[in-house]
């Protein structure tokens, strides 16, 4: 079990239950100008960002401000159980106005580096929760500093992105632990992710996919100097084999 799957400590405090302050404070100036009693506020994150092998996964979740029902008991994706997350993602479709999920190929990633294919995900996630939704969100909140989803081309890769577009994001750190909505974009990510590896593992399971989800666990990377690496790996990370032959240029989008 690898550090980004590492599952919380016995005794370990409790984290602050996920609320919408911050959205709602994003959707004051909105519901401040009149014209609407509600607005749609958006959270979004990724999954899979640190791995070797497997997509990344971003997830969007739009929530109605002023808010609308029982929050789920969302909280940092990291932070809960498999079997939580699991039981909480029906909570949260139930609740959330949408919620969608966008992924880039490890072709992708090889191809754009993982930030603009981190950006390539986050659009066509939001392009999906707005259809969803039938409207864009007013806002939109990511977690981290690290702004990839404005500062990625939004043609880049093999097919010009979905539109609309999203908008410049609020950059909160630790947002999962304040923001609801980005909460629950982690844990459905996080839960269709972990699904696609599970998957993969069936047909790959010399790589331990059901385990590490493709992390750089001891095993994996053993596994792939054993194996080589497959179609499903991220073949322009280090992985630990040998360079390939300057003659044999990596074969992209396949």
């Amino acid at each position: 079990m690898t550090g980004a799957e590492r599952a919380p400590r016995a005794g370990a405090q409790t984290a602050v239950r996920a609320g919408l302050d911050v959205e709602a404070g994003l959707a004051a100036p909105f519901l401040a100008a009149g014209g609407t009693d509600r607005v749609l506020v958006a959270g979004m994150d990724e999954v899979g960002r640190g791995a070797l092998a497997g997509p990344v996964v971003v997830g969007v979740c739009a929530a109605w401000l002023p808010a609308e029902g029982e929050i789920p008991a969302v909280r940092d994706s990291k932070a809960l159980t498999d079997r939580r997350r699991r039981a909480l993602v029906p909570e949260i479709r139930a609740w959330a106005a949408a919620v969608a999920l966008g992924e880039a190929s490890p072709a992708e990633i090889d191809a754009l580096g993982i930030s603009a294919a981190l950006g390539l995900a986050g659009r066509r996630a939001w392009a999906a929760v707005c259809a969803a939704a039938g409207q864009e969100p007013v806002a939109l909140v990511l977690d981290g500093r690290d702004d990839w989803l404005t500062r990625s081309d939004p043609d880049a890769g093999p097919a010009p992105t979905p539109r609309p577009v999203p908008p410049v994001p609020t950059m909160l750190v630790k947002a999962e632990d304040r923001c609801a909505t980005v909460a629950a974009a982690s844990i459905a990510a996080k839960v269709a992710r972990d699904d696609t590896m599970i998957a993969l593992h069936a047909d790959h399971p010399a790589y331990g996919w059901a385990g590490n989800k493709g992390y750089g666990a001891a095993a994996h990377r053993a596994a792939i100097l054993d194996h080589g690496a497959g179609e499903h790996h991220r073949r322009s990370w280090s992985l630990g084999l040998p360079a390939a032959p300057a003659d044999e240029p990596p074969t992209l989008f396949d």
